[in-house]
């Protein structure tokens, strides 16, 4: 499908979308640092270049009816983030940016509009903001389908959980994309709700796809491990029973055979009031002196990436070490000869507010490429 590429920043969308076969034919971009980068990654010779979204004007944008089979965007997400001050709607410089996908939606009249925004657009104003979404989309014409997803479940260590929007032109709707599940991504499937409201968690059936099944001593239905002998004096005694080693877990034990393990401290708002950092965790030190913050330390994946990027990785030195701006990148899942050419044309404190602002590509490649 061809498309338009709104809110595109360094074209997190585009790359994921022309990887499973779409073809860009125009993006707008208000940052001119997000351009620069946007047009060293991407050939956009003939394209449509669009700069401020709210000075297009509807009669520009119905030049593209006919072109563009798909709209997809980002649109600004602090209005919305736990992270921001969370005034929807009422952010007039922000929130109300989704109302211009909107207005280019009716103009240009798409079959498709995929849309991204971070998981808080779910729950603010008690779902009211969201209602309002989905409510204006229906009145656009467009049958909308969502889903969260979390980036370490396609192949990049970080901990990023977005809500996925696809809207369907009435009449003209393809197949449906969601849910996407991947294997041992711990995404499961819900079946049915047995409740009537089906809106309560207790009464959902999951699919088996996805669910580790239980620990149990032996293969089959055996309650006992075999027994081969007793060595007590007596011949009995539970303490004195040897048993057959088939089918019986190894003890755990702490380091996992790899010799003693160091770590730190990690100071957080919780109960026990620190986590432990081994090598390879990061960790999150963007306010280190926080009396509030929790969930400071990743087992082996980044948290979710900000415009600031400050995490770190514990080195084998037991050295706390910023990541640095081509490492983001790749945990938003951008090829090095991406990041190389955009390298050239922005500082580094751009490149980590880039990458803290884009998308995952390996997440947009798997819904694109189920686009019909």
């Amino acid at each position: 499908m061809k498309f338009l590429d709104l809110f595109a920043g360094i074209g997190g969308f585009r790359l994921g979308l022309e990887q499973a076969g779409h073809e860009c034919v125009g993006f707008c971009e208000i940052d001119k640092f997000a351009r620069q980068s946007y047009k060293a990654i991407h050939n956009t010779e003939g394209e449509r270049e669009y700069h401020d979204i709210t000075t297009v004007s509807n009669e520009e944008w119905r030049t593209l009816r006919g072109t563009v089979e798909l709209i997809c965007g980002g649109f600004p997400c602090q209005a919305f983030s736990i992270a921001g001050k969370r005034k929807g709607f009422l952010d007039e410089t922000r929130g109300t940016l989704f109302f211009e996908i909107a207005r280019a939606a009716e103009q240009i009249k798409p079959r498709t509009l995929f849309l991204e925004n971070v998981r808080g657009l779910l729950s603010h104003d008690k779902g009211r903001t969201f209602r309002t979404i989905i409510s204006t989309l229906d009145e656009l014409g467009y049958d909308a389908e969502w889903q969260i997803l979390n980036s370490k479940n396609f192949g990049v260590p970080q901990n990023r959980e977005r809500v996925f929007i696809i809207g369907h032109l009435r009449g003209e709707r393809g197949r449906e994309v969601f849910p996407i599940t991947r294997e041992n991504s711990g995404a499961i499937k819900r079946i049915v709700n047995g409740r009537e409201s089906h809106g309560h968690s207790t009464y959902d059936v999951f699919g088996t796809d996805g669910i580790s099944p239980t620990l149990k001593t032996m293969q089959g239905g055996n309650l006992q491990p075999k027994i081969l002998v007793n060595v007590n004096p007596s011949g009995n005694g539970i303490n004195g029973n040897v048993y057959d080693s088939n089918a019986l877990a190894p003890t755990l034990t702490t380091n996992k055979g790899e010799g003693p393990k160091i770590a730190i401290k990690i100071k957080e708002a919780t109960k026990q009031g620190y986590a432990i950092a081994e090598q390879g965790d990061s960790i999150n030190f963007s306010v280190p002196n926080s009396k509030t913050r929790r969930g400071r330390v990743g087992k082996q994946v980044a948290q979710t990436l900000d415009t600031s990027c400050n995490q770190a990785t514990l080195t084998k030195d037991m050295r706390i070490r910023k990541l640095t701006p081509r490492e983001c990148w790749r945990l938003q899942g951008f090829p090095d000869w991406a990041f190389d050419k955009a390298q050239e044309v922005n500082s580094n404190s751009q490149l980590y507010k880039q990458a803290g602002n884009s998308v995952t590509v390996p997440v947009i490649y798997e819904i694109a490429r189920r686009f019909e």
